[in-house]
Parts: structure tokens; C-alpha cells; sequence
């Protein structure tokens, strides 16, 4: 297993195609921006050393018998599934945002199913070139982006009859050695910060959208791929020369829209090539694992909760009874968070694979929490910590020796706590609920993992509602 200096030192040796503010970046791993969301990613290899954690970051190859990081295995028991939520919760507690390599570890479980499924069906060998490839990538202890969300052009019309037929990446050019796909993907959580892309079907298809049917994996900086990196809120705080006013200055997400142009891709690491059927279970089964992984919001609310009792004490409030009120609410609402993942990994199952599979009906359940909880904890952590949040003036007025005096005098609340402590907790906050780690918490709770609707329509789909009807009916004396 690599540890965290490792993984940095990895990075460095990649030769990505990575563009931000118009201007391509040469050195993308200590770029100011950047560099806080590859420290996210550090910590996964880091906790995996330490012997506190081994038991929850760690776990032992089916195909080796030697012991990787979780983040590479596939899961063999529901004891595998509930120790990836408490994982999940463990390094959102410890970053405070998306340490974005879930995505990578629920692509390649869900294509260790859906591979074997296909193979059974057709008599195909991807399965077998997937293993060997999940061997690779255990080895090398190689972090992994499931790429999955394609641009969608009109989202009326199907793959095959968008006026851009670049709009879903797809099969532009078929050879002996291999395939050459164009097109993009986006919203790519961490796509810099990773040594491979897999790359996956966005949606259910057709016959006539076949072309459209592809699963395989690249390595980040193979001839083609470029990445564009998304804005985020308070952004460039992160470049100043003072990056306390970004509230969480080691830790961050980031997200980047992956061009395919014209990319070459060998047939051994093709997983999926135009079987159209396929391409709603792995969807499916991919959306499943990833709803479940959503147990890390649990872990940044324990952060965001801690930071809202603590301005409570420094602002005098914290015996307030509504006070105490609303944090025991967060509370409430963080811990059912945790329920729902850690429920439909308690009823996981295990598939014809051998790979152990969450709850559908569960994980689409718990999912829908989080597009909700999150936002109710942030607004109740916003009331407690008072308008100061975004009214309060940057780290640069409190280090003028003009203005720096006024501030120091005006800024402060309690006598016993310095007036830097509180302005440091209340940046915590305001990155938390609105600034570059909202996007992992706020926004990533709504639209991470498909957005809430995606979710509603499978809980209607795997809900027993004739069952339901059944009972009511037996209970009040209709007869069937």
C-alpha cells in the first residue's frame, strides 16, 4: 500500500492536459487551489497506515490474500459494506469534505457484477479482463475515477439522436488493437487527484444507442484526455496570501469536466462494448454502492456540528436552551444520515459474482436523506453562529496595524477565548455551509450520486407497493 507521500510523489509523474481560469496548468498538484483536494485524497493512504484505523481502511484481496486499502477491494461479506460506511464517515470527520475516492471503489464493484452478468449472457471475457485489471490497480494501490455523467445534450432526446453525437461518449472509430471513444464526462469529482478513469454508461439504453453502451478504463494522462476544472464559491481565497479566510485551509474537493478526444483504448481494458442491456444494471448497481458511500456527509456534519458548539461557547450562547435545541437536532438529523447507509449495507446480499451488493431500495432511501439533511443542519448551524458567518473582514484588515486594532477590540466575545479563535471558527463554518466546501456537503448532498429524483423513481420501482396492498386489505376483511 502507498503511503501518502507516495501518492503525491505519483501524481508528479503523470503528465495530465489540466486547463483553469483559461490557462493550462503544468503543475497541478501543488497548484494553491488544487493542492487541498489532493491533501483529501492523501488522507485515505495516510489512515490506512495507522493502526487505529487498519481495521475499517484496510482489507484483504480475494484475488491476492495480501492485505490493500479498502478503496481497492470488492466487497466478499456485509460485514465489507458496513465497514465502507464507517470508513466513509471516518475520513469525512477527518477532512471535512469529499476525499472523492468512493466514486472510483463503487465503479469497480459494480463492474465486477455487471462484467460477470454480461459474460454469462453472452459468453464474453470481460469479467476475466476485469480481474486482471482490479489486480493492477490493488497492486499499485492506484486511486480511481468512476466516470459516469456525461454533458447530455437535449435530455428529450436519446444518445443516438442528439444533434451532437458527442453530447455521451461513444464508440467514434473501432480497430483490431482496440477502440477509439470521443466525448466527455463531467461534474468528475477528483479526476486530477486519480491515476485511472473508468468510465461507465450515464443511463439505461437501447438497441439504437449501442454505440453509446461502453464501460472501460484509461490512465488519467493517456493522449486525448483533457481536464477543465469547474469554478467553486471563494475559490481564489485559496491563491491569497493569506488563506485563513478559507476556513478549512489543508482540505477540499474538486471537480473537472474530462474531455475524450479521439482517445485510444486497448480491448484489455474494455469491460463493456455495445451490449445495450447491460447498461442499466451497471448504472443501477453503480448508483447503489454510490448512494451508500454518502455515509461521508455524516462525518462532515460531525465537523460542522463540533464547529457549531464551539461558536456557540465563544459567542456565550451555548445555554441557551434553543440553542441547545437546535444542536441536538443536528445531531438527530447527522446520525439518521448514518442509519440509512449503514442499513442497506446490514441487508446487503451477494450476487452470482460473488461481489456483496447494498440494498437498492435502502441506499435510493438513504440518498434521498441526504439531499435534505444536510441542508436543514447547515441552516441550523448558520443560526447559531450569527450574521458575523459573512459579515466578518478578511485576515488581511486583521493583520493591518491600522485596522487590525479595531478588530481585535470589536470582533471579541468571551473574555477567556481570543478573538482569532473565533474568527477561525467562523470561517470553518461559512466553508462548510457556503463557500468551496459547500460544493461537497451542500451541493454534492443534492446532486451527487444522480439527483433526487433519480432516486425517488427507484424507491417507487423497488417498493413491494402489491404487498402493501395485501395486507391493508387482509386486515380490514376484503377479499382478494
Amino acid at each position: 500500500m502507498m503511503t501518502a507521500r507516495e501518492y503525491e510523489e505519483s501524481l508528479r509523474k503523470l503528465n495530465l492536459v489540466v486547463y483553469m481560469f483559461g490557462e493550462r496548468i503544468d503543475n497541478p498538484v501543488d497548484h494553491p487551489i488544487i493542492r487541498p483536494s489532493m491533501n483529501a485524497v492523501a488522507k485515505t493512504y495516510e489512515l490506512a497506515h495507522r493502526p487505529e484505523h487498519e481495521d475499517l481502511m484496510t482489507a484483504t484481496s480475494h484475488l491476492s490474500g495480501k492485505k490493500i486499502n479498502r478503496f481497492t477491494h470488492i466487497h466478499q461479506s456485509v460485514e465489507d459494506l458496513v465497514k465502507k460506511t464507517k470508513m466513509g464517515r471516518l475520513l469525512g470527520a477527518h477532512t471535512g469534505c469529499c476525499f472523492q475516492r468512493c466514486v472510483g471503489m463503487d465503479a469497480l464493484n459494480a463492474l465486477s457484477i455487471v462484467t460477470h452478468d454480461i459474460d454469462a449472457e453472452h459468453g464474453t471475457s470481460y469479467n476475466q479482463r476485469f480481474l486482471k485489471y482490479l489486480g493492477y490497480v490493488q497492486e499499485n494501490d492506484l486511486t480511481c475515477d468512476g466516470a459516469m455523467t456525461d454533458p447530455k445534450g437535449d435530455r428529450s432526446l436519446p444518445p443516438h439522436q442528439q444533434p451532437d453525437p458527442d453530447m455521451y461518449v461513444h464508440v467514434a472509430e473501432e480497430r483490431k488493437d482496440g477502440i477509439v471513444v470521443r466525448g466527455a464526462k463531467a461534474h468528475q469529482t477528483g479526476a486530477v487527484n486519480s491515476h485511472e478513469i473508468i468510465v461507465m454508461p450515464t443511463t439505461a439504453m437501447r438497441e439504437p444507442d449501442k454505440d453509446y453502451a461502453l464501460s472501460f478504463a484509461l490512465p488519467s494522462d493517456a493522449e486525448g484526455i483533457t481536464y477543465i476544472m469547474g469554478r467553486q464559491s471563494c475559490d481564489t481565497r485559496k491563491v491569497e496570501e493569506n488563506i485563513l479566510d478559507t476556513g478549512n485551509p489543508g482540505f477540499g474537493g474538486h471537480e473537472a469536466l474530462v474531455i475524450f478526444d479521439d482517445v485510444f483504448v486497448p480491448w484489455e481494458r474494455v469491460f463493456m462494448y455495445k451490449e445495450y442491456e447491460f447498461a442499466g444494471s451497471l448504472v443501477e448497481k453503480f448508483a447503489s454502492y454510490h448512494r451508500q458511500s454518502y455515509a461521508c456527509k455524516s462525518g462532515v456534519g460531525d465537523v460542522l456540528i463540533g464547529a457549531t458548539q464551539t461558536v456557540s461557547e465563544y459567542n456565550g450562547t451555548q445555554k441557551a436552551s434553543h440553542v441547545k435545541d437546535k444542536i441536538i437536532e443536528m445531531n438527530h438529523l447527522n446520525e439518521t444520515l448514518f442509519c440509512g447507509s449503514l442499513a442497506c449495507a446490514s441487508e446487503g446480499y451477494r450476487e452470482p459474482s460473488g461481489t456483496y451488493c447494498v440494498n437498492t431500495l435502502l441506499a435510493n432511501v438513504s440518498k434521498q436523506n441526504v439531499t435534505r439533511f444536510p441542508y436543514e443542519i447547515a441552516r441550523l448551524a448558520q443560526d447559531v453562529a450569527g450574521g458575523l458567518m459573512v459579515t466578518l473582514p478578511s485576515a488581511s484588515d486583521f493583520k493591518s496595524p491600522e485596522t487590525g486594532k479595531w478588530l481585535e477590540k470589536y470582533y471579541r466575545a468571551s473574555p477567556d477565548i481570543s478573538t482569532d479563535s473565533r474568527r477561525r471558527i467562523l470561517r470553518l463554518i461559512e466553508n462548510l455551509t457556503l463557500g468551496t466546501a459547500a460544493v461537497g456537503y451542500l451541493t454534492e448532498s443534492m446532486h451527487g450520486a444522480g439527483s433526487p429524483q433519480a432516486q425517488r423513481i427507484m424507491i417507487a420501482r423497488q417498493v413491494n407497493m402489491r404487498e402493501k396492498q395485501k395486507l391493508a386489505r387482509q386486515l380490514c376483511g376484503i377479499e382478494e
